[in-house]
Formats: structure tokens, C-alpha cells, sequence
């Protein structure tokens, strides 16, 4: 089924299925651009080890194409129109995090995976979906985001060595400008869809930030943020060049400061509180599982 939402799209756009859209327990959001070499490939190996894993669970695998000028539309239109378990949505300019934020509002299952079309990775959604479920230890909760880290204890990132000092650079960044806990923002994540919505919803960033501004919108409400290692390679060369990338995130990451900067203050001056920023049970947990 293909929809092509407005920027505040939600799940109620989805009429043809009712109330049965409340019993999807896992939601796979993969946002697609120009993916028509890999997007068929990657999408049945979702499908294949999701239905191994899930058994009698239903989910739903959305494909958020965004912008594309080759076959990715038509390829994901096939693939929604031969499995029942995929669907697919029209943004109608390439913006990675827009995309995300399109396909998670999109959603219906009671957990959000994260995965790119070039970056499969079952292993972590089980080892993540293990994390989010175990019982509660005293003293801390189930997390809210379990974050695929390319950079804490046990990850083994294989990538180019300029990606590697981006991500490292980025990283240092976050932890001494923003607070941030966790090692890294993004990649693979695994998101429970309910208590993230307002986050999410009031997020104003797309591209290569939207994540950014997720995990920490997140971590400073007082939700517990996990990480989980994992080992990354490079399915192709980047898209875009590190020359041009470094620049355009940290004018990113300039522009979020300034505006997180501006919500503190005016909460703390009686402006009002930071938009999708309510409080959480438990007080803040951030937490690094030991590698598995």
C-alpha cells in the first residue's frame, strides 16, 4: 500500500486496517532513496528472518522511499503489493531523517526497528528486542531506545577511516557539548513507538541529525537510553564525501545546541517546557549492556 503523508502523518492515515493495526508487535522502518540495487534484496531478508523470529506476532515492514529519481518507487510498490507484511510511503524530497520521522509516526506495532537498506542487522534486533523486554532489575526500567553503538565496548566498525574519525569526532562532540550518554545516535535502533511519539512528533531536525535530536530528547525527559554493540562494514562507498559531511553536521549540530539552549532556558524561566520533553517514571537511566 503506498501513502504519501504530510509531515505530520500518523498510523490514523492508514483506514484500510482498522483495529487490526493494534496488534502489530514489531514495526521495520527502512527509509529508501535511490536504493533500487539493494532495496528487493534487503527487504526479503527482513521479511525472511522476521518471520522466522516472530512466529504467531504480526509486524509490518515500511519502506519509506523519499525522493528517489530511479526504480526504488516501482520496486517498493512490488513489494508491497506481493507481501501483506510490507507497506510503503512517498516523501517527496530525499531527507533521511525526515524519512524516519515519517515511518515511525507511520507505525503500528508496539516496537520501531531502524534499519537502512544497505545495513541489515538481525542480530542486533534480537539481542535489542531481548533488551527491551527482560524483566525490570531493581532500581532501573525497560529502556525506551536500544541504540546499535559502532563505537562502545565490543563494536567492530570496519568502515573507511574517514568514516570512522567522523563518527569519533561526532561522538566527543555530543558527550562534552550536549551531555549525551550512550556512545553513539546513529544506525540501528530499536524504539517502543507509545512514550516516544511526542518526542518524535515535536523533533524539528531531518538529515543526518534527526537521530541526534531523538536520543537526546529522550535522555533528558529521563527515559532510559540502552546501547548495544555491533560490527559495522561498508556495503558500498558513502554517498557523500567526508569534505562535504563534516561541515553540514556540525552546522547541524550548531543549530540544535542553539536550539536546545533556547528550551532550557525558557523552561527554567517560566517560558514554558520543552516541547515533547514531559517527564518519565524512574528519573534518568542511561545504561551500556555488557556485549553479547
Amino acid at each position: 500500500m503506498e501513502e504519501t503523508p504530510t509531515p505530520d502523518a500518523s498510523r490514523s492515515a492508514r483506514p484500510d486496517q482498522g483495529s487490526a493495526a493494534d496488534g502489530i508487535w514489531l514495526s521495520v522502518v527502512m527509509p529508501a532513496h535511490n536504493e533500487e540495487p539493494y532495496l528487493d534484496g534487503a527487504v526479503n531478508a527482513v521479511l525472511d528472518g522476521l518471520a522466522r523470529r516472530a512466529q504467531t506476532q504480526p509486524f509490518e515492514i515500511i519502506v519509506v522511499e523519499n525522493g528517489s529519481t530511479d526504480r526504488t518507487i516501482e520496486i517498493a510498490r512490488k513489494l508491497a503489493n506481493s507481501h501483506a507484511e510490507v507497506r510503503f510511503i512517498s516523501l517527496p524530497e530525499a531527507d533521511y531523517g525526515r524519512a524516519l520521522r515519517a515511518g515511525f509516526l507511520f507505525a503500528s506495532g508496539e516496537l520501531v526497528a531502524n534499519f537502512d537498506v544497505d545495513y541489515v542487522d538481525l542480530a542486533f534486533l534480537d539481542a535489542a528486542l531481548a533488551e527491551m523486554t527482560r524483566p525490570e532489575a531493581e532500581g532501573a526500567g525497560q529502556p525506551v531506545i536500544v541504540v546499535g553503538s559502532k563505537r562502545g565496548p565490543g563494536s567492530d566498525d570496519h568502515r573507511a577511516a574517514g568514516r570512522r574519525l567522523v563518527t569519533a569526532v561526532y561522538s566527543i562532540v555530543l558527550r562534552h557539548g550536549f551531555g549525551l550518554r550512550v556512545s553513539d545516535t546513529h544506525g540501528v535502533k530499536l524504539l517502543r513507538r507509545e512514550p516516544l511519539t511526542p518526542l518524535v512528533s515535536a523533533s524539528r531536525f531531518g538529515g543526518s541529525i534527526f537521530d541526534t535530536e531523538v536520543v537526546l530528547r529522550a535522555e533528558r525527559a529521563g527515559w532510559m537510553v540502552a546501547e548495544l554493540p555491533v560490527t559495522v562494514t561498508e556495503q558500498r562507498p558513502p554517498r557523500t564525501s567526508i569534505l562535504r559531511r563534516i561541515p553540514r553536521s556540525l552546522l547541524g549540530l550548531c543549530r540544535l545546541r542553539w536550539m536546545l539552549w533556547q528550551e532550557q532556558r525558557a523552561a527554567s524561566g517560566g517560558g514554558g517546557a520543552k516541547p515533547g520533553a514531559g517527564a518519565a517514571p524512574g528519573g534518568f537511566h542511561s545504561r551500556r549492556p555488557r556485549p553479547r
